[in-house]
Order: structure tokens, then sequence, then C-alpha cells
């Protein structure tokens, strides 16, 4: 079973500005709950996540090899993540608007350990809504 969540947030902000902060692999990292730690590569477009996942079978942190596989700036960045436990994609599209722009999310997650679709189920999408938040902060002048 794969699981996917789409979520769109309007911001008064301008496209580049929500850019810088949605390219940063740093910055996505830091708005998933369950990444524990993480390390970013030179490249800026490559990190590792080490996910702590609270279901059975994993008693320990997941690394995950993350790679922005597309990037056109200021519009649009795919990454996608490799682990034993799970493959994740993600996608950020930013539309421009009168207003300042819409970030359109979308997160795949297909697992290949039990547990590991049914709590992304539960929670993906409240982990959208960090990315939010996180998003909100930035552009308010509190992270980055």
């Amino acid at each position: 079973m794969t699981v996917r969540v789409t979520r769109t947030f309007e911001v008064t902000a301008s496209p580049e500005r929500v850019w810088e902060f949605i390219v940063d692999p740093e910055n996505r990292a830091r708005a998933i709950s369950v990444v524990e730690d993480y390390s970013v590569n030179a490249d800026g477009r490559r990190a590792t996540w080490h996910v702590e996942l609270p279901i059975p079978f994993v008693s320990k942190t997941v690394p995950i090899e993350t790679e922005d596989v597309t990037r056109r700036e200021p519009e649009y960045v795919k990454f996608r993540g490799e682990s034993k436990a799970m493959t994740v994609t993600g996608e950020h599209e930013i539309v421009p608007t009168d207003e300042g722009c819409r970030l359109e999310n979308t997160f795949v997650v297909d697992g290949r350990l039990p547990g590991v679709e049914t709590f992304f189920e539960r929670n993906l999408d409240g982990e959208l809504e960090n990315l939010r938040t996180h998003l909100e902060a930035y552009l308010e002048g509190e992270q980055g």
C-alpha cells in the first residue's frame, strides 16, 4: 500500500523567498517530526535523514538517503528518499498569486516494513502541517 497526501499553503511572500526555504534539504528535514538527525551533502541536493519510527520491528533510527531529482528554480523541486524501510517522494510547486504565492505539496510514502504505511497514513497530513509551520516561521525571520 502506498500513502499519498497533497496539501496546499497560501503565503504572502514572494515565490523566490518560498523557493529559498523549500529547496533547502535542511529545512525540509527539520520540518519532519520523526527526523531525529540529518546531514546535508556539500552539493546541497542530497541529505541523509535519520528517522525514528514508532512502529514494531524498528528499534533504531532508519537512515533515508534523499536527493533532489528535479529542480526548476524558482517554481518546483522534487526529492526522493530511499531506505530499507521505505521510499518517500516529495514534490513542492510554487505558484505565484496576487497576494504572494501558493505552495502545492505532495508526499508519497511506499513502506517496505510492516507498519510504515499505517504510521504515515495517520501522520503524513500532520507532517505537512509541520512543514507549513516551519515555512511561516522562516518567512517571519525566526529560522534560516
